[in-house]
């Protein structure tokens, strides 16, 4: 069973009618501590989760599917949990992310479809999900500072990078603030989304919150694993304004300023991913992610740039130029994105 836990084919077993010749076979991981494994029998499949209760949120998991799958987003079914030993057995949605099947004659479609999940996520209430605050918002940025600059690349943060990063931050928060709340996926990107016969289905959605509308749109369309040109990306940006304001989402800002947001939320996400991607490799000893810094990277400095005639954009873009451009080329996964 490569791995699996000695219990665990047992325990699946139990959960289905007529499991006839079952088997188990390991799954690519992510970023977490879970781990999959495809169970196969005789006419089926589904997939096995081993989800840690003690690192992994599966109550959060378990209470969001249900949350997502009433708002009409495809999910994967649930046949049994074990909520002590962090076991579930989850309807096999194939292994076609999304990611792959991106190209400049795809996008267009594949993104529309991406972007009617959205706008049923937005339209639909936040119920108990937690709130995406200030506190949230800014306990994420300070991954940047920590992992990124000072542990990765070995430029601690001094006081003058401190009081524009400070300064940044409240213009980041301050603007996600001021955006309708929805519930929010937080990592709703194109290796979390899957192909199905169905139309298209996400996943890891462990982490939802009820935060600012632009969030899981720029997830995606300024995705970590992929770019597309901005021009595109800001036509997609209009058609979903478009599509929330026939649908009077009440708070909306008009189709400027909701740009603005756009970016800005943009902004906030990539400085954490730059700290979360660092801390992946130098403490949980995933590497693979060191390679999509120079992308993320690039995210940072084309906003920053975009908007000369923020303050505290411009204050910050100048000490990262003058700070951490000059470390990155020596970099071992550095290329200029």
């Amino acid at each position: 069973m490569s791995g699996a836990p000695a219990d665990l084919l047992p325990w699946c077993l139990a959960q289905l009618p007529d499991p006839a010749g079952a088997a188990l076979a390991p799954l690519a991981g992510d970023a977490s501590f879970r781990r999959y494994f495809r169970l196969r029998w005789t006419g089926g499949t589904a997939v096995a989760c081993v989800a840690p209760p003690a690192t992994e949120k599966n109550a959060e998991f378990l209470a969001v599917r249900e949350q997502f799958a009433a708002a009409g987003v495809r999910v994967p079914g649930l046949f049994g949990v074990d909520r002590e030993r962090g076991y579930l057995l989850l309807e096999d949605l194939g292994d076609a992310l999304l990611l792959p099947a991106l190209t400049p004659a795809t996008v267009d479609a594949c993104y529309a479809q991406a972007m009617d999940l959205l706008v049923a996520l937005a339209t639909a209430p936040c119920g108990e999900l937690p709130p995406y605050d200030d506190a949230a918002l800014q306990a994420e940025l300070e991954l940047f500072p920590v992992w990124f600059c000072d542990q990765l690349l070995g430029v601690p943060f001094d006081a003058v990078a401190r009081e524009r990063f400070q300064a940044l931050s409240a213009r980041l928060l301050a603007s996600a603030g001021a955006q309708p709340r929805v519930p929010v996926h937080r990592d709703f990107h194109s290796r979390n989304l899957l192909i199905t016969p169905e139309g298209l289905a996400t996943i890891d959605f462990q982490d939802a919150l009820c935060g600012p509308v632009t969030y899981d749109l720029v997830s995606l369309l300024r995705d970590c694993y992929c770019r597309w040109p901005d021009d595109a990306v800001y036509r997609w940006a209009r058609t979903f304004h478009g599509e929330l304001a026939a649908r009077g989402l009440p708070g909306l800002p008009d189709v400027e300023g909701f740009l603005v947001t756009f970016d800005l939320m943009g902004l906030q996400r990539h400085l954490k991913v730059l700290g979360i991607f660092a801390r992946l490799s130098l403490r949980d000893g995933k590497d693979g992610y060191l390679g999509d810094l120079p992308r993320v990277y690039g995210y940072v400095r084309d906003v920053l740039a975009a908007h000369p005639g923020e303050p505290a954009l411009a204050a910050f873009a100048a000490w990262l130029d003058a700070g951490i451009a000059p470390r990155l080329p020596a970099q071992p996964w550095w290329s200029a994105p």
